[in-house]
């Protein structure tokens, strides 16, 4: 059996077989020029491939043998990486409690199908940006392919944690990376605009986006256009698959008429009041509610992100008074998507909206055409105006339009502190990444040294 096992032609034999399966799950025929290659790596051995080395020697360097080890070992990560599992760190608190800031996930590609990378030329386990650079691009886009995804084990499924590109994150102002640039606009639009005084009031008590509006305007710093693969990650719960339709009363979610069950460790914000003394900063923290999470009003006012059991804990406080749910009522408008005066919504007050599905058309009015606007532009790549009333694509007009790709709507778990679809809209198929599959790691940003580690998350699988 040793002797078979040995045999190069065995060997070669099990290798041609793994690379046909690859080549054929691939799709990509061409693959095949590289067989001859393969033949004489294993067979022939005519063509010395492993230039760094020497040939007929043994015994090599221990230079050289890093060398080849480094080589072997950055090649089969890739691999392992475009195709199979990938590394994720949960950076902000928008998926709480259900995964905390500082899990560092495993996500699945295999779980949908991994997608064929539409700029391949690209630095190893670099996403968008060079190490040790603040904008140098890390991938070059000489090379560009439409959207492929390779069969997987599955689809998208309704409450499934999902990793996927960050769908506004196509413009990116490199003087603040971590914030929307569309928002932006429309925040400097709407404040520019001679607007009613309560909204021109509401807008100037913003003084983030205020600020933020007007260092977008006044700056220099370059605004890159990044393609769908080299957009930053986003993990968030799918709360609605392809045709079906959304509403959210009041933060609870109804899906095709039928109340949504909620996740375990749902969070709204409380406003949470005392007796005038504070609450004790260690029971907060046993409450696992970050730092960076507690904000007071006054002296006896705090907002805190809760969930339904934690609000049951904090009521038994003795100097807690009362403890209000933070809700936006029907008819209060909100900055959220589809930023228009013909859907007066909110975050916690939206819909019905339906997901786009593929091959489906829809009537499109000027009405409508808000909510499937950026779809018919950006995301399937359409000229669309509008003339006298008239809808235009790609100088014809029109009265329907069929979708060419799947959509989704995903939420943060953390509802009041999530940037999710109610701000950005509905998520394309061919902005999927994978599944998040387990914690293998998590770090408590707050704590020191040893005390870090949240040892009861190890290996734990996300629901």
């Amino acid at each position: 059996m040793g002797k078979i096992l040995r045999n190069k032609w065995f060997k070669f034999s099990i290798i041609l077989i793994i690379t046909l399966l690859m080549i054929i799950w691939i799709g990509n025929y061409w693959l095949l020029l590289g067989l001859p290659i393969l033949f004489d790596l294993c067979i022939s051995k005519k063509v010395h491939w492993a230039f760094w080395k020497k040939k007929g020697i043994k015994k090599q360097s221990t230079t050289v043998e890093w060398i080849d080890a480094i080589i072997f070992a950055v090649v089969a990560a890739t691999i392992i990486r475009m195709f199979f599992i990938e590394a994720y760190t949960i950076p902000t608190s928008s998926m709480e409690k259900s995964m905390l800031v500082g899990d560092y996930l495993f996500v699945s590609k295999v779980a949908y199908g991994p997608k064929m990378p539409n700029t391949p030329l690209s630095f190893p386990f670099a996403h968008h940006t060079l190490p040790g650079t603040k904008s140098t691009n890390s991938y070059s886009e000489l090379i560009k392919h439409p959207y492929k995804r390779l069969g997987g084990f599955g689809e998208v499924k309704l409450n499934d944690v999902v990793v996927f590109n960050f769908p506004a994150g196509d413009t990116v102002w490199m003087g603040n990376t971590q914030t929307d640039i569309y928002s932006l606009l429309r925040f400097h639009s709407s404040h520019s605009r001679n607007e009613d005084k309560q909204k021109q009031n509401k807008i100037q008590s913003n003084r983030y986006y205020k600020k933020m509006a007007y260092q977008l305007l006044e700056s220099k710093a370059e605004i890159k256009i990044r393609p769908v693969d080299k957009r930053e990650n986003y993990i968030k719960r799918c709360v609605a698959l392809p045709g079906d339709e959304l509403t959210s009363r009041d933060g609870q979610l109804i899906l095709n008429g039928v109340v949504l069950e909620n996740p375990r460790e749902l969070q709204f914000n409380y406003i949470v009041e005392t007796n005038g003394t504070a609450i004790n900063p260690r029971k907060l923290d046993e409450l696992n509610i970050a730092k960076a999470d507690r904000k007071k009003r006054n002296s006896n006012t705090y907002i805190l992100p809760l969930s339904i059991a934690k609000v049951e804990i904090l009521k038994k406080f003795n100097n807690v008074a009362s403890i209000t749910r933070v809700l936006s009522p029907k008819g209060k408008t909100e900055d959220v998507f589809p930023f228009s005066p013909n859907y007066n919504w909110n975050r916690d007050n939206f819909g019905p909206i339906v997901m786009p599905k593929k091959g489906e058309s829809i009537k499109i009015t000027t009405d409508n055409l808000p909510l499937y606007e950026r779809i018919i532009r950006t995301y399937e790549g359409n000229k669309l105006e509008v003339i006298n009333d008239q809808i235009h694509i790609n100088n014809k007009p029109v009265t329907s339009y069929t979708f060419k790709m799947d959509y989704y709507w995903m939420m943060g778990d953390n509802r009041h502190m999530s940037a999710d679809s109610r701000y950005w809209g509905f998520v394309p198929e061919d902005h999927i990444v994978g599944k998040a599959s387990f914690t293998w790691l998590s770090l408590d940003k707050d704590k020191s040294f040893f005390n870090k580690i949240r040892w009861d998350r190890f290996f734990k699988s996300v629901k």
